[in-house]
């Protein structure tokens, strides 16, 4: 709504009941989900890239840690206090990992509730990606593509910048990631377009915005949801600003305008959501400002990680 359209709503709000302005909460917070670390150590037994957190902290979200292996009435009850969830990339089993059973019942519990009007939206980066996939059509259809390193621009599909994603992107940034190599992709598997047209639950469940290729195979880069508010990258859009330990990361104008529309867009959809924690000391216990992320660069893909 313009500014000209909120005066004039104020001046005549007495007159007309019709004219309100959209509800919105102004201080979401997003929950990342923890995974498994290789060789687990006392308060070292699971972590979050600390970009992904910077990510959504850039577009004005705070962020709650998703620990792994709690139980389910733990789950619900952060499910109900916050405002959406992101699931990271990562090597985390999508079937048997405590990653991939923490995801599962939030996906359940976000269908259920945007089901019945509560708007709760879930975010999937790389592996988070392919655990959508997987959890929707209940099914492993990830297939070896030559992907683990590589920059390439997108190809989006016939309409797709008119998405629920894409459509409020500048004309420029869209552009830009049509004819320029800025999505930073570091995965080994992929969903084929084919696996995808030949699966009916998740043909009919997303739409695919992008595809790439790896030169042989043609795979799904980009997808929403249709009738709920989920959405996937199979790249990375947090790492172009705040990851510098590859070769590959792109770092051009471009490539950074393009994660902060991004996370503008996953914060804006949390504000959608109107979840609460029970109380204000209770909130401030599950941030993440009660750890301290640590440099892991010299060591580790990450420039910064946390370790709970």
């Amino acid at each position: 709504m313009s500014n000209f359209a909120l005066l004039f709503c104020f001046a005549f709000s007495i007159l007309s009941s019709s004219c309100t302005v959209p509800k919105r909460n102004d201080m979401p917070i997003i929950g990342v989900l923890a995974q498994e670390v290789d060789s687990p150590q006392p308060q070292k037994a699971s972590y979050i890239a600390a970009s992904y957190v910077k990510f959504l902290e850039s577009a004005g979200a705070r962020v709650v840690p998703v620990m792994i292996n709690q139980t389910l009435e733990e789950y619900k009850t952060l499910f109900n206090s916050i405002n959406g969830i992101l699931y990271p990339g990562g090597d985390a089993s999508i079937v048997s990992s405590g990653y991939a059973n923490a995801a599962r019942i939030f996906y359940e519990l976000a269908i259920e509730a945007n089901s019945r009007g509560d708007y709760f939206p879930v975010w999937g980066t790389c592996l988070g990606f392919e655990e959508l996939t997987y959890l929707t059509s209940g099914k492993k259809l990830l297939s070896k593509t030559n992907t683990s390193g590589v920059m390439l621009p997108l190809v989006f599909t016939n309409g797709s910048r008119e998405s629920k994603l894409f459509k409020g992107f500048p004309a420029e940034v869209l552009d830009a990631l049509a004819s320029e190599p800025i999505t930073e992709n570091s995965h080994e598997l992929s969903l084929t377009l084919e696996s995808y047209n030949n699966n009916t639950e998740l043909r009919k469940f997303y739409k695919v915005l992008t595809t790439n290729s790896d030169g042989k195979t043609e795979f799904v880069s980009t997808m929403e949801a249709y009738g709920f508010p989920i959405y996937g990258t199979q790249w990375h859009p947090e790492k172009n600003a705040f990851e510098w330990t590859r070769p590959y990361i792109p770092h051009s104008p471009s490539a950074v305008k393009t994660t902060f529309f991004f996370a503008d867009f996953v914060v804006n959809e949390a504000r959608k959501n109107f979840h609460k924690f029970e109380d204000e000391e209770v909130e401030k216990r599950a941030l993440i400002y009660n750890y301290n992320p640590v440099y892991t660069g010299n060591i580790f893909a990450f420039e910064q990680t946390y370790y709970f």
